[in-house]
Formats: structure tokens, C-alpha cells, sequence
């Protein structure tokens, strides 16, 4: 019997895919992946997952705010609704919510990171900008509590703030509800995460070696799941043939990998993390 999978995590709602996402779905589906969960970036690619997700039974969508995307002047009004960008975000987040098909709230979190590309112009990092991002977060964090939904957490080079406001709104609820997407190779968050029960997302940046591959080789099965982060991390070899893009159909190229790096079946890879995957997102 073939492995099944899920991944946890491919953006296929983003531009890349517009012309062939049904494509890309039927070629995954035929390399034995199950089930896979499109998280939203902004209000629009949030109704555009839920869109892709109403249309097959085995796809589910995430609707969040991503961190990068909070780079606004919070100040501004909306004229027709007299709200702040925020609360109409919050709003419309709360509408979507409620769809049968969404299961998390994501992609959500902190990020620090100095974009070079961004299509917002004099992107920097601020201390406003960074108390935008803390405020989306909170909020965002208390949606998935209120709906009980699963939460896909993004953090890059903000480890500090992303626990201290984890520590702060932390429940029972969210453990084994809860992601670290494409996890930096931290022991800080690696044993944050084994204390709350949260899941770790591991792709395909994982086969190129160094810190990911030690990392990931310390990832309790119990606590580890798949995703491509699609159309981005391409994993090896096809990363050095340029087979672009990363769909979910290379999930078994990164369970190999792993399976190779813990020196166990790829079968019990493909088991736990799929079984993983349907705890966390509560899913069948």
C-alpha cells in the first residue's frame, strides 16, 4: 500500500497557481497526497483558500493576516465603514471564520526580516510597524481560541516577542492545535514547543543540509508535520535541477529525507505525520 500524506501548509491560492491549481491538485492527489491546507496571507488570498477549499473535499483553508501584510497605517479610516484597517480585518477574518471548510487561523505571527522585495514601498522595520504586527497577532490568536481553530504561527527573527506573547494568551486549548509553519532551528523553540504540545512544520529546506537537517532529527514524531510552503522551498535535487515551482506532490521527497535523517521507515514518517496533521487541524 502507497503512503498517504497531508501537507500542512501550501499556498495555492497565491499567483503562481492561478492557471493551474487544478492541475497541481490532481498531480498531488496521484503522488498520494490526501489532504492539503491553504493558508491565507491577506483578506483576499484568505477568501481565495476558502474558494479552492469549497471546491474539493479534501482541501482546507486557513484565513489570517500575515505578518508582513500588517505594514499599514493603522491610523487611516475606512470610509464607507468608519473602521481602522485593523477592525476591518478583524472583521472580515470573523465572517470567514465561520465557513465549514476553514480549519486554522493562519498565516499569523511576527517577522522582523528586511525584505529587499515587497510590494509596499519604504518597507522597513519600525518599532510602529513591529506593535502593528503584535496587535494583528493578539487578536488573531484570540480568533482561534473563540472559534476553536487551529493557529499556524510564522516567526522570523523574532523569537522573544513571538513566546512572550504566546506565554501571555496561552490556553489548554491550543496544545496539539498549534504550528510553529516552517520552524526555525531553535532549541529554544523546540523545547518551548515539547512543553505546550505544539506541532512543528518541516519542508523541503530540510534536504539541504545544515541547521534544518540537525534540527529536524531532534523533532519528537509525535510533535512533527509536512508542508511544502508551496510555491516557495523547493526541496533537492529538485531545487538544483530548477524544477520550479514546489507543489505538494514533492511532500514525499521531504518525508524520505526525514526518514533517512531519524533512520526509520519513510511508512512511519508518512503514519505519524498524517495522523498529526488530522489532530491538529481536526480534520478526518
Amino acid at each position: 500500500m502507497n503512503s498517504i500524506y497531508i501537507d500542512t501548509h501550501c499556498h495555492l491560492n497565491f499567483k503562481r497557481f492561478k492557471k493551474d491549481y487544478d492541475t497541481v491538485i490532481k498531480h498531488s492527489l496521484e503522488n498520494g497526497i490526501q489532504s492539503f491546507i491553504v493558508p491565507g496571507t491577506d483578506i483576499l488570498l484568505s477568501q481565495k483558500a476558502i474558494e479552492i477549499a469549497s471546491k474539493y473535499e479534501n482541501i482546507f483553508a486557513a484565513v489570517g493576516i500575515h505578518p508582513h501584510h500588517t505594514f499599514i497605517n493603522q491610523k487611516l479610516k475606512i470610509e464607507d465603514q468608519k473602521l481602522t484597517q485593523f477592525e476591518n480585518d478583524m472583521a472580515e477574518l470573523e465572517k470567514m471564520l465561520i465557513h465549514p471548510k476553514v480549519v486554522a487561523v493562519g498565516e499569523v505571527g511576527l517577522d522582523s526580516h528586511e525584505y529587499e522585495e515587497t510590494k509596499y514601498q519604504e518597507y522597513h522595520i519600525s518599532e510602529e510597524f513591529m506593535n502593528a504586527q503584535k496587535e494583528y497577532f493578539r487578536a488573531e490568536i484570540h480568533l482561534a481560541q473563540k472559534y476553536k481553530k487551529a493557529l499556524i504561527i510564522h516567526n522570523r527573527e523574532t523569537k522573544k516577542e513571538l513566546l512572550e506573547i504566546l506565554n501571555s494568551e496561552w490556553n489548554e486549548e491550543m496544545c496539539f492545535r498549534t504550528v510553529f509553519h516552517c520552524c526555525e532551528p531553535d532549541q529554544e523553540l523546540l523545547t518551548y514547543a515539547i512543553l505546550h504540545n505544539i506541532f512543528i512544520g518541516v519542508d523541503g529546506d530540510v534536504t539541504y543540509g545544515g541547521e534544518k537537517a540537525e534540527f529536524a532529527k531532534e523533532i519528537p514524531l509525535e510533535l512533527l508535520v509536512l508542508e511544502t510552503d508551496s510555491p516557495f522551498l523547493l526541496p533537492e535535487p529538485l531545487k538544483s535541477q530548477k524544477l520550479y515551482p514546489n507543489t505538494p506532490a514533492n511532500i514525499p521527497i521531504i518525508a524520505t529525507y526525514i526518514a533517512e535523517l531519524k533512520g526509520v521507515a519513510v511508512e512511519e514518517i508518512a503514519t505519524r505525520t498524517t495522523e498529526n496533521a488530522r489532530k491538529l487541524f481536526n480534520i478526518v
